[in-house]
């Protein structure tokens, strides 16, 4: 290994191989779950770099974790506690590599920071929306690795439909450059798509061309009391049909979430939370003006209250209060975390079925765990619900976690599968979902990312143990019994492939 750290030192300089002294921020988890122990921390300052560091670990079989801004919430993007692993910190890579006016595209590094992102695209005029509670810390390499959704999904879409371009480092430690910006290329496969959302799995992503957008004319915000799930239901299909592409956040958020954040940070107003069991914040983006966008949202909130979805509302009257509004929305897990630790759930729905979903998985949980308080609130206008769950109010939060997390887990997903959900809807798979994913996605479409990853990473040492779980060896075994079982069948089939090219197709009276 000694070999390996002189390599690396050579490549992007000693005072960017880090091996003693404090380095949790790198071995620690954001969530302070798990802790593991890196071989090396390397800080590459170029794309050359990170391939000449992947080719220097591959050729010794050692495993890469890369890592962007580590603020990631399914630990998957810090070492094991091996000691073997190479953390890869794409934190030097920051630049802002081009802006194209013309194209309304962004090209950056995988190290930006996605607030950093944010303000060059302002500063040129334009809109980049992707935007989350994190912002100020993570990157964008990460965000297109773990497919990052955020607060705008409902009219831009996440981190996927946002990027036109990749430059990306294989596991072989080649280059592949699909920065491009093109709209349209139908040339075969979306390798663009296939990394997005690997979690660092089947290659490095170290820089991105993203979209831009024109900057609105006004954006104003309405925070609604809204009786039930199905009233914001309701209301959400009212506001696509008349406030249409300008509809740009709708976020719900329970009772109890909200007097989280009333309780441990009284110094935030939290409106009408006391009088109903869900409120609703919404965002419109308007083209034309702040009057038209203030006239839409309003007869919106009228309607609604004659259809009895919503009991109250606000609109915000200047940009400080619509800030003072999302800062509630954005405070609400930082409040949960005061309060204690707690079982997180980022879990997808279909709209439609939101509300079954929540009525009947709370008094399924209420009533097999008595006292169990449920903090719910999301993302609602994309069905992308943090369905989480805090121990009893006189409960030992830590020893609530250690008994009751595998249990809480198994009905929540079991519940998300029976609503036709998914268990992760925007934070990933890493190593806290990975047992759960081998049972709640189909074995086909298993099998088809293993197929994948075995064929871009054949050595596994792009982040292992993330988003798939290792091939057991029983699993092995199972197939190296079959495959000497049916030897004869197998023979004769790639014999008749040798010589017809392939099965010729059966006659209609043959079936």
């Amino acid at each position: 290994m000694h070999t390996l750290l002189d390599t690396l030192r050579r490549i992007v300089g000693a005072p960017h191989v880090l091996t003693d002294g404090d380095l949790s921020a790198w071995e620690l988890d954001w969530r302070k779950r798990s802790r593991g122990k890196a071989l090396a921390v390397v800080r590459p300052g170029s794309t050359q770099e990170v391939a000449d560091v992947v080719k220097a670990c591959t050729a010794t079989g050692v495993s890469i974790v890369p890592q962007g801004g580590n603020t990631g919430l399914v630990v998957g993007s810090t070492p094991d506690d091996s000691g073997t692993q190479v953390v890869l910190s794409l934190q030097r890579m920051q630049a802002v590599r081009a802006i194209d006016a013309a194209n309304l595209t962004i090209a950056v590094e995988a190290g930006c920071i996605l607030q950093t992102l944010q303000e060059a695209a302002e500063k040129a005029g334009f809109l980049f929306p992707l935007s989350l509670a994190a912002e100020g810390s993570c990157t964008i390499g990460g965000n297109l690795a773990t497919n990052a959704g955020g607060t705008q999904v409902l009219r831009y879409g996440n981190a996927r439909e946002l990027c036109l371009g990749l430059e990306v480092v294989t596991p072989q430690g080649d280059i592949w450059n699909g920065l491009g910006g093109l709209r349209k290329d139908n040339t075969g496969y979306d390798l663009r798509n296939l990394f997005i959302g690997s979690e660092g799995t089947l290659g490095i992503i170290t820089a991105a061309t993203m979209k831009l957008y024109p900057q609105p004319a006004a954006r104003l915000t309405a925070w609604a009391a809204v009786p039930s799930l199905e009233a914001a239901v309701t209301l959400l299909g009212m506001a696509h049909q008349h406030l249409g592409a300008g509809l740009t956040g709708f976020e719900v958020m329970g009772q109890f979430a909200l007097g989280l954040v009333a309780k441990h940070f009284p110094q935030q107003r939290v409106p009408l939370y006391l009088e109903t069991p869900y409120c609703v914040l919404l965002e419109n983006s308007d083209h034309e003006s702040e009057t038209h966008a203030r006239a839409q949202f309003e007869r919106l909130l009228e309607l609604a209250m004659e259809q009895d979805c919503v009991t109250d509302a606000v609109v915000a009257e200047n940009i400080a209060q619509a800030q003072a509004l999302w800062h509630v929305r954005e405070s609400i897990s930082m409040a949960q975390a005061e309060e204690g630790l707690n079982i997180k759930h980022d879990i997808s729905i279909p709209v439609s079925k939101i509300p079954a979903f929540v009525r009947s998985t709370d008094a399924l949980l209420q009533a097999q765990i008595p006292g169990v308080r449920l903090v719910n609130f999301g993302h609602l206008g994309d069905g992308n619900l943090h369905y989480n769950v805090q121990a009893p109010a006189e409960g030992d939060a830590a020893q609530f976690l250690r008994e009751q997390e595998e249990r809480v887990n198994t009905l929540v997903f079991d519940a998300v599968q029976a609503f036709d959900g998914s268990i992760s809807a925007e934070h990933g798979v890493g190593s806290l979902k990975v047992e759960h994913l081998a049972h709640y996605k189909s074995p086909v479409a298993l099998a088809m990312m293993r197929g994948i990853k075995k064929a871009l990473d054949p050595q596994n040492l792009m982040n292992p143990g993330r988003v798939l779980q290792p091939e057991s060896e029983e699993n092995r075994l199972y197939w190296a019994r079959w495959n000497d079982e049916n030897k004869d069948a197998i023979d004769h089939y790639n014999a008749r492939i040798a010589a017809e090219g392939s099965f010729a197709q059966p006659r209609r009276d043959q079936e």
